[in-house]
């Protein structure tokens, strides 16, 4: 049944596929959402729409988050520092929003007895070599404290880790869906993910990047077969339970580039730059992580329908209608 639903991080890229998906189910909408890397343009088309209300300030916020809960029947909460770039750059940023963040909106959760998913991600498996789908409870494998990028799966894990203390302690009405490589229209190549970045280098005809030595396997997942997951694991009563969410067909980023090229028909190259050129010293890259999704199977029927050739031509085709650029 629909109701009132809170969006933390809404007028991000999943929080704004996910808002209009909610909408259109009758739900009424509040997204909560700072724009440190969210953006009004990614809900400009939802501003007249009955039933959606933006409020722009950030999670960190108790008073702000306080207000939205008790008003909202659900909360979805999807705010968080995201993108290996913004990691590098500002790691404070990342470790505050993230956990405090998350503490926050948990807190009130429990006070005003709603039930709330946290959004996680595929980062807290770790450094994962094994060419091997990972279920839920795989064991993490992680890095030293030196390289930058474990802080952020560090402080995921934690949101995680408050989330099942809340339940367990507090009976805290929660469930927890780690996010693998969501990919789609509004998504940005800012902050160093590699479909749009790889796509707008390609429209421009300019040389495409590839980080290391192009190897490295990736599982992307479309943003509406994402947010059907999001919806499908909010509407399940069970609490207390974590839940992989992602595509298991995996491409080599070599090989990704080159499709990008092909369905561009784009005159670009490709580039190999060293991981430390790019982001310097504290990046360490992870070979594989594919998920294992029969537990969201068997709760909820959810699987991928949209494929590979589906999300790069979605891409391709907002970038263009975008910037105004074709190949």
């Amino acid at each position: 049944m629909a109701g009132n639903a809170l969006i933390t991080g809404g007028a991000g890229f999943i929080g704004s596929h996910l808002a209009e998906h909610l909408l259109d189910g009758g739900w009424d909408v509040w997204a909560l959402d700072d724009l440190s890397t969210g953006s009004l343009d990614n809900i400009a088309h939802l501003r007249d729409r009955d039933g959606f209300h933006v409020v722009v300030d950030s999670v960190l916020q108790a008073s702000v988050v306080n207000e939205l809960v008790y008003r909202c029947d659900v909360v979805y909460h999807l705010a968080a520092a995201v993108g290996v770039r913004l990691i590098v750059e500002q790691p404070v940023q990342t470790l505050v929003t993230n956990l405090r963040g998350t503490e926050i909106v948990l807190e009130y959760c429990h006070r005003f007895g709603k039930r709330v998913l946290v959004a996680s991600t595929s980062e807290v498996y770790g450094d994962h070599r094994e060419e091997r789908p990972l279920d839920e409870g795989a064991r993490r494998i992680y890095g030293p404290t030196t390289q930058r990028r474990w802080a952020y799966a560090d402080s995921k894990a934690m949101d995680e880790f408050l989330a099942l203390a809340h339940h367990i302690e507090h009976d805290l009405n929660c469930t927890i869906a780690r996010l693998f490589n969501t990919v789609g229209p509004r998504q940005s190549g800012e902050y160093g993910m590699v479909i749009p970045r790889f796509v707008g280098r390609a429209l421009r005809n300019e040389p495409l990047e590839i980080y290391g030595d192009g190897s490295q396997t990736r599982c992307f997942c479309h943003v509406q077969d994402t947010i059907r997951a999001l919806q499908g694991l909010m509407d399940d009563d069970v609490s207390g339970e974590i839940y992989n969410v992602g595509s298991s067909n995996r491409i080599a980023i070599e090989a990704l580039a080159e499709r990008v090229i092909e369905l561009t028909d784009s005159s670009s190259t490709v580039e190999h730059v060293p991981y430390d050129a790019v982001y310097g010293h504290g990046i360490e890259d992870m070979l594989h992580r594919i998920p294992l999704t029969e537990k969201i199977a068997v709760a909820t029927g959810w699987e991928p329908e949209l494929t590979l050739e589906d999300i790069l031509g979605d891409v391709i085709a907002y970038e263009r209608g975008r910037t105004g650029v074709s190949a």
